[in-house]
């Protein structure tokens, strides 16, 4: 197995268009995982942690650009307040260890349906950035997950950064796991508010072959919602709209939880980040167009 370490992003393109076997690596909290258990053995590993431009993020005009290499702990850090369901999701990453090495790259990267952040992504409409020899993308989070561990990249492509919206609305990201701590999710949820548009995001992970969004639950809530008064939330639409976001999974038997412990748990998750939600929303002084 070859190690290639470039040094910057243009020699790490390269390095790419002319390997594109090489599985990039950053935190290598997935990918070392896959090593030492031999569940992956390719003909070389491209290094990414000498090259500095994948390690910053920017503001500008009312968007992040995170680099793909900023690690979950920056997130935490440095983003809580423009991206609180993004740094909520991070804090259930893992140990400290993975926080402080994981990245929102890699997560993307692996694709895995159990990843935590990829739900907030759907959620605030994220942009994925890919960038390659011949030039670089934007591509929709809605459409870069393919399956189980398939994502939209081109074979010499990388994940540069991630293009997100500061301060969407009120948002709030959930999981259930096995235990409290260094688990993978059984099944997780994410909701945003988007005042300016009066526009619901829902998303669940970890309970279908790809992280997805809840269409029928947020179309639903959306006329539901008393955005002018801010009156308190009735039982009865948190009740539904937590049967429509059970409907829009399609999850399986597994170690962690079976099919139908997942869509209940997706249901309780989907009222109580609602319930949070509408409070930060009815606490706000900001006020929807």
């Amino acid at each position: 197995m070859d190690f290639l370490r470039p040094s910057t992003l243009a020699e790490a393109l390269a390095v790419k268009a002319e390997r594109p076997d090489a599985v990039p690596i950053a935190g290598g909290t997935d990918v070392m995982v896959e090593l030492n258990f031999d569940h992956r053995r390719p003909g070389a590993l491209l290094d990414l942690n000498r090259v500095s431009e994948l390690a910053e993020w920017t503001e500008a005009d009312g968007k992040i650009r995170l680099g793909a290499s900023v690690p979950y702990v920056r997130v935490i850090a440095e983003l809580g307040e423009v991206l609180p369901a993004l740094a909520m999701a991070s804090r259930t990453v893992g140990s400290p260890q993975i926080r402080n090495r994981g990245t929102v790259g890699g997560n993307l990267g692996a694709a895995s349906p159990a990843g935590d952040t990829h739900p907030v992504l759907l959620v605030l409409g994220a942009e994925v950035e890919a960038a390659s020899v011949r030039g670089t993308r934007l591509i929709p989070a809605e459409e870069f997950y393919l399956g189980v561990k398939r994502n939209a990249l081109e074979p010499d492509e990388l994940i540069t950064a991630v293009h997100l919206p500061a301060e969407a609305g009120p948002q709030q990201f959930a999981k259930v796991g096995t235990r409290n701590a260094m688990v993978i999710a059984v099944c997780s949820f994410a909701l945003a508010l988007h005042l300016d548009t009066r526009e619901i995001r829902a998303a669940v992970g970890s309970a279908a072959p790809t992280p997805r969004r809840a269409t029928a639950a947020e179309e639903y809530l959306g006329g539901e919602l008393p955005w002018s008064t801010k009156a308190s939330l009735t039982d009865s639409v948190k009740r539904r709209f937590g049967e429509l976001v059970a409907e829009a999974a399609s999850p399986i038997d597994d170690v962690r939880g079976s099919a139908d412990y997942r869509k209940h748990a997706l249901s309780v998750l989907a009222r109580r980040t609602l319930t949070w939600a509408w409070n930060d929303f009815q606490k706000g002084e900001r006020e929807c167009a």
